[in-house]
């Protein structure tokens, strides 16, 4: 009876073994299909947008903005959010109020800042003096850093107005410091309540817009400059980090970099090649209601780098060479209280 029933524990064991196989192989050959199949959404979304940029190639959007006084000539860089976005379709054309600004072109870095209202607390003043005083006069004209408003509230955006204006004079006269407001029609309507506490669904809305706020900073950036970094409000910078990274990408053994973290706290200290940010912001709104940005971020990574039936693990080995990891780490983040309202964060970059 023994012998009996220790064999039908085996055959059920090798059962289970088996039921086990068949559904990993099945999971894993639907995650190589939906990668194929996002892949061929994604080409698909790229084709559309080149057609209808073909057909207006030669066609010059003008839109004047107040920028101290001078009128500014813009390029019609934000009509690929209408295609993401269906409420802005009958918006007419998109483009940020440039507060401050005198449209710096030309230059090999753009800093993004996007900015939203802590209530008392903000960190913006020292982030600022950070990332500006640690420049040298040659990289502060090579470069143009663009604080950008996402916030409705009046107040505080006339607040970063007056403290960027009286604390950075030098930086506003030549136009290496910008502030742009973006406008709230941009917003779906499900962002357009008021903010509540952190147990409700708002809080998830907060992060949806996150991720819509740094998609229209890189719209606005991507014209401006080679390379585009990507900071928050509530960081400080190491001193000379602008020299350091600026050595570490002229130098770089590999140009298939696809992109260089230098800090690897989520989506701060990542610098993108202008020329590619269409491609995140595009995949970016996508799925702009689904994850926050750094995990869309690895999202699109593990989508264009990793082989279809390619063992995770060797995706990862390969990812060394086009996910650049810079140490130590450049930045660090010094905001504890969340621009998620009722939130403290407490999180450090170990390698800083």
């Amino acid at each position: 009876m023994l012998g009996k029933a220790k064999d039908n524990q085996l055959i059920n064991c090798k059962n289970h073994m088996l039921e086990f196989k068949e559904n990993m192989q099945r999971l894993k050959n639907k995650t190589e299909n939906n990668s194929q199949e996002m892949m061929k959404v994604l080409n698909k979304v790229k084709r559309e947008i080149t057609q209808r940029e073909d057909l207006s190639r030669n066609l010059v959007v003008e839109k004047k903005v107040d920028t101290l006084g001078k009128n500014e000539v813009v390029s019609d860089t934000f009509e690929d959010l209408k295609f993401f976005l269906p409420h802005l379709r009958k918006a007419g054309k998109i483009y940020p109020e440039v507060i401050i600004g005198k449209g710096k072109t030309g230059v090999s870095f753009a800093v993004g800042i996007s900015t939203v209202s802590r209530g008392e607390y903000s960190y913006l003043k020292q982030t600022l003096t950070s990332v500006v005083s640690r420049m040298t006069l040659a990289e502060e004209r090579n470069s143009v850093v663009i604080v950008s408003v996402a916030d409705s509230n009046e107040e505080y955006l006339n607040s970063v107005v007056k403290m960027i204006k009286k604390k950075f004079k030098r930086q506003v006269m030549s136009g290496s410091l910008e502030v742009i407001s973006i406008p709230t029609f941009f917003y779906p309507n499900m962002l357009n309540g008021k903010q509540t506490t952190e147990e409700s669904p708002n809080s998830m809305s907060q992060q949806v817009k996150q991720v819509l706020d740094f998609c229209f900073l890189m719209l606005y950036a991507k014209p401006k400059a080679m390379y585009y970094l990507q900071l928050e409000d509530d960081i400080i910078a190491k001193y000379m980090y602008f020299t350091k990274i600026m050595n570490f990408v002229h130098n770089i053994s590999t140009n298939n970099w696809f992109f260089i973290e230098f800090s690897i706290l989520g989506f701060i200290g990542k610098l993108f090649r202008s020329e590619d940010l269409p491609d995140f912001v595009r995949f970016f709104l996508m799925f702009y209601k689904v994850k926050p940005i750094d995990l869309l971020l690895d999202d699109i990574f593990q989508l264009k780098m990793c082989k279809p039936q390619e063992i995770f693990k060797e995706c990862l080995k390969r990812s060394k060479q086009v996910r650049i990891q810079y140490k130590p780490s450049l930045f660090q983040h010094v905001g504890i209280h969340s621009s998620f309202p009722g939130r403290e964060q407490y999180y450090k970059d170990i390698y800083y």
